[in-house]
């Protein structure tokens, strides 16, 4: 058993998260262990409780107190990512530079673990180291039936500049989605606030978020702001419409809770649109039946920003999962009749 140590967080891993950086420098730790040590307050920073995922920044000290040595404890057992899934990841890489990675991320795949999923980019990520010797970090995620360009930084310094410039929100991100009617007026603000649901119930109402009014935020714990730009691009009928959405702020499911609040929730969306509600042309119900797949329409099709390392302008591009691409081939659309900026005309 080690002795109590004090450790100073260096300019390399400044804006990277407490329980990152710990298990980089003793990797025999299990993230279990790290987030009991903090809520017993026994892992802090400058002398403070933290929580694990706490973000450190440069010259803080972190207490360490005594730790089991490698050989006191169990070993973990290191994630063996198979061959197939080692070709899937793979071949999902849209972008590769030295500093970053970019994946068209599969529809059903999480981002992250989490109590029932083992099966994850953060995981499978180590398919995709390369030539370098740390598997690339997921600098945003992605709601696991949500597919398109989700980012990884190949490096510590590149990780921090990226999450940093989410933060300041100087990226940009545009999502394409087939949603239950047609949204009007065709090009849109959607400025409802979001709160998480009460209780953890079988269905997931802890998941859950709920739209307020702007002006119910203050007066409503844990809400927060939030706001999403919509053009609608195409539609059929009354029946279902293609939308582009650019979101402002980056809110746990918002976009799915914003389009569902205006009554044209995401087709396939059983969460907010109502699994068993079947579109009948009044713009509700997530369903459209017929050949068109009850997945969820939700695609990140979009990101541009400033490449942390050159400063240069990049802006990747996903193609559309087959599930979508199937539907848009059967309404009747393809994926150039959509502007390069769908929001030009937005004040």
């Amino acid at each position: 058993m080690s002795g109590v140590q004090i450790q100073t967080v260096s300019a390399d891993d400044a804006d990277q998260r407490l329980d990152r950086w710990f298990r980089r420098l003793f990797p025999h730790i299990g993230q279990g262990r790290i987030e009991k040590m903090c809520r017993k307050g026994d892992l802090r920073v400058d002398g403070g409780r933290v929580k694990a995922s706490t973000r450190l920044q440069e010259g803080q000290s972190v207490r360490i107190p005594p730790l089991p040595e490698p050989g006191e404890m169990p070993a973990r057992t290191q994630s063996r990512v198979s061959d197939a899934d080692a070709r899937m990841m793979r071949d999902a890489v849209i972008y590769k530079d030295d500093h970053i990675i970019a994946i068209n991320k599969p529809p059903g795949l999480p981002s992250q673990g989490g109590s029932k999923q083992t099966r994850h980019v953060d995981g499978l990520a180590e398919a995709l180291r390369f030539d370098l010797d740390e598997k690339p970090r997921l600098v945003h995620r992605l709601d696991k039936d949500t597919s398109g360009v989700l980012l990884l930084a190949r490096t510590r310094s590149a990780a921090a500049a990226m999450t940093a410039a989410m933060r300041h929100r100087e990226t940009r991100k545009i999502y394409w989605a087939v949603v239950a009617g047609v949204p009007t007026p065709y090009l849109g603000e959607i400025k409802y606030a979001l709160v998480k649901a009460p209780g953890h119930g079988a269905k997931g109402e802890g998941e859950k978020m709920i739209c307020l009014h702007p002006r119910d935020v203050d007066k409503t714990p844990g809400a927060k702001r939030a706001i999403t730009q919509y053009a609608t691009l195409y539609r059929v009928a009354s029946r279902a419409a293609w939308v582009a959405m650019e979101p402002i702020t980056g809110r746990t499911h918002q976009l799915r809770a914003h389009m569902a609040e205006i009554g044209h929730p995401i087709i396939g969306d059983g969460k907010y649109g109502g699994s068993g509600q079947e579109n009948m042309g009044d713009g509700w119900g997530a369903q459209l039946g017929g050949v068109i797949s009850n997945k969820l329409h939700l695609h990140a099709r979009t990101m541009a920003f400033e490449h942390p390392v050159t400063r240069k302008p990049v802006v990747i591009t996903a193609d559309l999962p087959d599930h979508i691409a199937h539907t848009f081939d059967t309404l009747g659309w393809t994926p150039d009749l959509a502007a390069d900026d769908p929001f030009e005309a937005m004040p």
